[in-house]
Formats: structure tokens, C-alpha cells, sequence
């Protein structure tokens, strides 16, 4: 059977999250398929240079949002799950409530009802007790809600170390070690040199957590 895995990208900040897992899925022999929100293309256009054509061509097929006749949207179609990368507190409202009027939350809903693998990567701070509702309700139906929280003990020195370090812990959740990246109780990977911080700033940063 062909290894598909869903990747779903809403609207809210963090798209590079969405990208780089697009990016690290093109080196293995998972299918992706993917759908960007409408949200998702505001956002892209604020968040990166790329183009939505350009996401759209990371992934094997890319689909409308609004297409709910898509393969993505029937049961039968087998995969591996769905990742939404990241998810928006709306698009988590709409998983948690059932609501399927966009190609998104119906592949989402079709992941829980298939007891397929579903990971939320829920971008928002502060919570209200809703939000925290909705999870609970996510939860409770079997998906995962994974907010893309940085690490420090890896000693991340550019932003594209966190991006990486969550993008693995998030595709671990279905068994595919794609890349390597620092794990506790690992030998650490040689540090590359730092394109985000200046040494400086990244002195600071590690005094504020000690």
C-alpha cells in the first residue's frame, strides 16, 4: 500500500512549520498530500517569500480548499493520518465542534472517524478556557494536539534548528524518522554555525532560562 500522509496548513503564524514538513517528507517515500486554507495563503504572504504555487509543489498532490469532493475527503482513501501544520484556534474550533464546509476540517474529521493518526500543531498563546475545551474534545476523540514548543536543550542557535527539532518530534508521532535532530540522552549533532542570533544575543538568551 502507498504511504500517504495528509498535511493540512490554516491560518495561523508558523507556516514555516508547514513548509519545512513538506520539505523533509520530499526525501522519504511517503505521498503527501496536501491542502492550504484560504487563511493559510494570507499568512504565507506575510511569513515568507514563496508563493502558494510553490508550497503547492513541495507536496505530491495539492488540492483546493474548497474541493469536498477531494480523495482526502472519503474514508476509503487510505493514508497514514493527517498533520495540521500549524493549526489555527479556528480551525481547532471547527475539528473539535465536526464541522466540515472546508476540504481541511472535513480531512480532519475523515482522520478521526477512521481512527486515523491526527496531530494538531495548535499555534496560540494565551489559551481561553474554550480553546482548552476544544483540545480536551480533539483529545477525547483520538487526535493529538502538539503545539510546536521549542526546545532549548538542543542549543538551538538558528530559527531553523527549532523549526527542524519540532518538525521531527511531530513526524515521530507516526513512526517516520526522517532526519536527524538532537534527542535527549543522544549524542548532540555538530552545532552549525548560527545565521539567526548573534553570539551575543544568544549568550543572553541562554543566561534568561538558567
Amino acid at each position: 500500500m502507498t504511504r500517504r500522509l495528509v498535511v493540512g496548513i490554516s491560518g495561523a503564524t508558523g507556516i514555516a512549520y508547514g513548509i519545512r514538513l513538506l520539505q523533509v517528507l520530499r526525501d522519504t517515500e511517503v505521498e503527501t498530500h496536501l491542502v492550504m486554507s484560504r487563511g493559510a495563503r494570507l499568512t504565507l504572504a506575510y511569513e515568507s517569500d514563496m508563493t502558494a504555487r510553490q508550497v503547492q509543489e513541495l507536496a505530491d498532490v495539492s488540492y483546493n480548499p474548497d474541493d469536498l469532493g477531494a480523495a482526502i475527503s472519503s474514508g476509503s482513501f487510505r493514508t497514514m493520518g493527517m498533520v495540521i501544520a500549524p493549526c489555527s484556534v479556528k480551525m481547532l474550533g471547527q475539528v473539535a465542534a465536526g464541522t466540515c464546509d472546508t476540504l481541511v476540517a472535513r480531512a480532519a474529521d475523515v482522520a478521526l472517524k477512521e481512527r486515523r493518526r491526527l496531530v494538531l500543531m495548535v499555534r496560540e498563546t494565551p489559551l481561553t478556557l474554550t480553546h482548552v475545551r476544544n483540545m480536551a474534545t480533539v483529545t477525547e476523540n483520538g487526535g493529538i494536539i502538539a503545539p510546536p514548543v521549542p526546545a532549548f536543550y538542543t542549543r538551538p542557535t538558528q530559527l531553523s534548528d527549532v523549526v527542524d527539532q519540532t518538525v521531527g518530534r511531530v513526524l515521530d508521532l507516526f513512526d517516520l524518522e526522517v532526519h536527524d535532530f538532537p534527542r535527549w540522552g543522544e549524542p548532540a549533532l555538530p552545532a552549525r554555525p548560527s545565521q539567526a542570533f548573534e553570539t551575543a544575543e544568544l549568550h543572553e538568551l541562554e543566561e534568561s532560562v538558567i
